[in-house]
């Protein structure tokens, strides 16, 4: 069922994916299904509404992105940054977030589904000092984009950007947007049966 549902999907969002890539990402919705009775990763329970609403809402940044090294900040149980990885494996992805039950499932999804382009962090977001700089840093987790620019201002190369995953955008919010950052793109994304809204916003620093 939901190797069927997957299918449709990534054909509705012109997505193309190796036999081994869309078993990776059906695992991985199994097993965000099995844990989350124990561990409470997230507060949605069905595994359809789960393909829906994190994998496709993820994969939805996909194309966006430009570079070579991210960072997943307040990943959660590896959202967006275990889809992504998943479907573009010549890229390397940081999945950061501070609580360790968090990360000991991103381990297991990394150590059961052969997903060998993550690395998965324990840390506060303003504790972390990565040793090279990313090119990306994307959230989903930030209630507001001026929260992810303050905490996240060390994460990004010189010409690396950031990567802000929304809903709905509030006018109060886009105008709190610190001094010495730039909104370079407002991108709606579309999701196969998610009757939302969703953006993305890329954001450099000037």
């Amino acid at each position: 069922m939901l190797s069927a549902q997957l299918d449709e999907y990534l054909a509705e969002m012109n997505l193309s994916a190796t036999a081994e890539q869309k078993k990776q990402l059906v695992g991985f919705v199994e097993m965000l299904n099995k844990w989350n009775k124990a561990y409470n990763l997230t507060s949605i329970r069905d595994p359809q509404q789960m393909l829906i609403r994190h994998i496709m809402d993820s994969l939805a940044v996909s194309k966006h992105l430009v570079g070579e090294r991210f960072i997943d900040v307040g990943t959660g149980p590896g959202l967006p940054g275990i889809p992504l990885a998943i479907m573009n494996p010549e890229r390397s992805f940081v999945l950061l977030d501070s609580l360790g039950k968090r990360i000991r499932f991103q381990k297991q999804v990394q150590h059961e589904l052969g997903i060998h382009n993550i690395s998965s962090v324990e840390s506060r977001v303003e504790a972390f000092e990565p040793e090279v700089k990313f090119d990306g840093v994307l959230s989903r987790a930030f209630a507001s984009i001026e929260d992810m620019l303050h905490w996240c201002h060390h994460l990004p190369s010189e010409t690396g950007c950031y990567y802000a995953l929304k809903g709905q955008l509030a006018d109060n919010e886009m105008a709190n947007i610190p001094q010495g950052f730039e909104v370079t793109d407002i991108i709606e994304l579309q999701v196969p049966r998610l009757d939302e809204q969703r953006h993305l916003l890329r954001v450099i620093k000037k």
